[in-house]
């Protein structure tokens, strides 16, 4: 049994649950373990980041000393917000001396000290480059044969640190569903943004961006958009009333990656918090089961 550190962030424990929900058992019968960080708190996120850096680094690099403590190799960080700002907190620790001053001296009040040297990694990354795919086949019960997947990444996972996929053409997660036995779309979309915090600052902006990227989903021929991203599932997920009033239906299904894992390893739909999205899936393809003759 392999054991990473966990950083759930705000969204997994609230909006997100349902990427928890299936990430915990998906990891666990591939003998992966999580140990959450004790008294974690928000990394910040994006936003905090444009508003101050420096405070936003100190709020972000409590988690860094937290994980630190715990001992584990490497930390798990499923949200791509959250992702994104304990590694850009990482790279300003190592590359500004005077951000690096401030943020241990803050950590101090706190009797925390951070290296900063705690590999903080996505579990499509673990998945892929640690665990591998020829593991996660041997997990397979039921492939998602017949099932046709957009393969949504956002705009975080991969930029600006293409640590683990392409910035523009990544494809980590379509090689990680098709070993699942789903069908992948050509979906040319799969990073541009969802709209983000947009949907609550500047609405009509913010539905445009997730409505093209429900549209092209749709004109793809896909039955289900597949997404590594809390608020990208959000939004994709719960405005589809709003934004067929604005503009025309382009109602696709989006689920994570790990529920989609869930029901291959033969994981029940509710176990994998699949009731709580808005738009449901449409019942499975006939599901083979692995070994068995088509």
């Amino acid at each position: 049994m392999t054991k990473y550190s966990y950083f759930p962030g705000c969204s997994l424990k609230g909006t997100g649950r349902a990427y928890q929900e299936s990430l915990i058992p998906v990891l666990r019968a591939l003998d992966v373990e999580l140990e959450e960080l004790d008294d974690w708190n928000c990394c910040g996120a994006t936003a905090y980041m444009s508003v101050d850096e420096v405070k936003a680094c100190v709020v972000s690099s409590r988690n860094l000393a937290i994980a630190e403590k715990l001992g584990h190799k490497e930390m798990i960080a499923p949200c791509s917000a959250c992702y994104l700002v304990l590694n850009k907190t990482k790279h300003y620790l190592k590359d500004s001396p005077a951000v690096n001053e401030i943020v241990m001296k803050a950590l101090k009040e706190g009797n925390l000290t951070c290296k900063g040297d705690l590999p903080v990694r996505h579990p499509l990354d673990v998945l892929v480059h640690t665990i591998g795919l020829d593991e996660i086949k041997k997990r397979v019960k039921k492939p998602l044969k017949g099932l046709k997947v957009a393969p949504y990444y956002g705009c975080q996972i991969v930029r600006p640190y293409s640590t683990f996929d392409d910035q523009y053409n990544p494809t980590t997660m379509d090689r990680l569903l098709e070993a699942l036995g789903c069908t992948i779309v050509p979906y040319p979309l799969k990073t541009r943004c969802c709209g983000g915090s947009l949907t609550g600052t500047l609405p009509e902006e913010g539905l445009f961006c997730s409505h093209i990227i429900l549209k092209e989903a749709k004109r793809c021929g896909a039955d289900v958009i597949a997404t590594v991203c809390p608020l990208c599932q959000f939004n994709l997920d719960s405005y589809h009333d709003k934004i067929e009033a604005r503009w025309e239906s382009s109602r696709v299904p989006s689920v994570y990656f790990t529920q989609l894992m869930g029901l291959a390893f033969g994981m029940a739909e509710k176990e994998l918090g699949l009731h709580r999205c808005f738009v449901p899936m449409k019942p499975l393809p006939a599901q083979v089961p692995a070994g068995a003759a088509a």
